[in-house]
């Protein structure tokens, strides 16, 4: 469905005080009903019809006149009210200001009382209604144009290696056609979260946490270093894309989406920490190898140029064999002086 913009003059003040005058004719028509009646009862003279007829037509405004004051709306800056009339889509208040429309036009927003762990529509009026039991909160029929941000619970997903994970995003979203937000849809925060959970879950299958070989998250065929933890920008961005695709429909525009929380599920946690863990320490092993190597070299070399011993290659494997201990050991050599002969 199309939006249509209310484009009719506001009237809201004039028919105030037309609305008020009316109140104030009404009220002294009764009054003067009432005061003949009694006056007729107490003296005993005869009811004129005059004010009989003035009773009866102050009663049937002060009924018009409650309906009359049903047509006022007045709107805040990024606030919206949709309006239907019998059952037909009239069309949608979107500036701000006071109005006066058809009192017999009521306003529809299926998603009034809805929450879903997302920030309120702000400006909105409420009402609180309190009993004994509990306290119930009762939202307006406003639509709110404002950026409105959807943070949704934790999911447990598996990545494209079969790992669970729990995530979670926050999405920033606002309302950019309201026909379709209350039409097309049931409820459109509750279509919302489900989409961008259905989203969520179509984009994370695709990566994974770390960075693993010959995985594909591009699709062009090709293995890349993509993943969860290391392209959060391009994983959010693809999220907003996805979520967008489907909520459009809903007349809702998908602003930013980031994710909030990410680890992996507790039951697969202590495992893939301790192999963080080896894999950190056989990196670390391996450039304490590498470095070690080239001080054994650089000493031999220098043994030769500046012809301090000569060393067979029996002599040289032990010293190199010696170093290398030294070297890549976890703890402090302790040297053993020989004082006889070299051989």
């Amino acid at each position: 469905m199309k939006e249509k913009i209310y484009t009719k003059k506001k009237l809201g003040i004039p028919m105030l005080l037309l609305v008020l005058v009316l109140w104030g004719v009404t009220i002294t028509g009764f009054v003067i009903g009432i005061i003949h009646f009694i006056n007729a009862d107490e003296y005993g003279t005869p009811v004129n019809s005059l004010y009989v007829v003035i009773f009866i037509a102050s009663i049937v405004m002060i009924v018009v006149d409650c309906i009359l004051c049903s047509g006022f709306k007045m709107l805040s800056p990024n606030e919206a009210v949709v309006l239907t009339l019998f059952g037909k889509y009239k069309g949608t208040l979107r500036e701000a200001g006071f109005y006066y429309v058809n009192p017999f036009c009521s306003t529809f927003n299926p998603a009034a009382d809805t929450k879903l762990r997302q920030s309120d529509d702000v400006g909105t009026d409420k009402k609180i209604v309190v009993n004994q039991k509990n306290t119930e909160v009762i939202s307006s029929k406003k639509i709110s144009l404002k950026r409105m941000t959807l943070s949704n619970n934790k999911q447990k997903i598996n990545d494209c290696l079969g790992n669970p994970i729990e995530i979670s995003i926050a999405v920033i979203w606002k309302v950019v056609d309201t026909a379709k937000a209350v039409f097309d849809v049931d409820n459109y925060k509750e279509y919302l979260s489900l989409q961008c959970d259905a989203a969520l879950r179509e984009i994370v299958r695709i990566y994974p946490y770390d960075v693993a070989p010959n995985v594909d998250t591009t699709g062009d065929g090709v293995a890349d270093e993509g993943s969860l933890r290391g392209s959060s920008e391009i994983v959010a961005g693809r999220i907003k894309e996805e979520i967008q695709k489907r909520v459009g429909e809903a007349g809702i525009e998908i602003i930013e989406a980031r994710i909030t929380y990410l680890a992996y599920a507790p039951e697969i946690a202590a495992a893939m920490l301790q192999r963080q863990q080896a894999s950190a320490v056989v990196d670390a092993r391996k450039l304490i190898v590498d470095g070690a190597v080239g001080m054994v070299q650089m000493a031999l070399e220098s043994l030769n140029e500046n012809n301090i011993v000569d060393l067979d290659d029996e002599r040289k494997a032990a010293m190199v064999s010696n170093l290398l201990v030294v070297l890549c050991g976890n703890h402090d050599a302790q040297p053993v002086v020989n004082s006889g002969s070299l051989y």
